[in-house]
């Protein structure tokens, strides 16, 4: 790896029923399993990968509404789903991303989206291994 601008850290034990904290203690979570028995509360890897990737790919999208000049106001619903994997029958993720932006037209909006999509580090991250689909809308 080259030119690294930052690492972040985070240690997890005990996978989805177990704990995440990050190095400076910000995240320090429980983790449960929703599809499992636990009554316990907690996140789990899919909710934290929506809040990493909603605000992923929000800076990107108004990244690319300040390079093209246009004043909007975004947000970004990420729905990270835990799939089961016809194919080796393990699991699999799938993300939808619910984009709504203020400010411009419908066909403006899908534009900004989808650059947005191609520019965004986990869009790049996940292209070709899990299936994103964009919903945006102008409001």
């Amino acid at each position: 790896m080259s030119n690294v601008l930052f690492t972040s850290k985070a240690t997890a034990k005990g996978g989805r029923d177990g704990h995440v904290k990050s190095d400076d203690g910000l995240i320090d979570l429980n983790l449960v399993n929703p599809a499992g028995d636990s009554s316990g509360t907690g996140s789990n890897p899919e909710q934290l990968f929506a809040a990493g990737y909603s605000a992923c790919y929000d800076g990107a999208l108004n990244l690319m509404a300040s390079k093209q000049k246009k004043d909007i106001d975004s947000s970004i619903t990420a729905e990270v789903s835990l799939l089961k994997d016809t194919d080796d029958g393990g699991f699999k993720i799938g993300v939808v991303l619910n984009v709504e932006i203020k400010g411009v037209s419908q066909e403006e909006a899908e534009e900004l989206a989808k650059a947005a999509h191609d520019f965004c580090p986990y869009s790049k991250a996940t292209r070709g291994n899990i299936d994103v689909e964009l919903k945006t809308k102008a409001v």
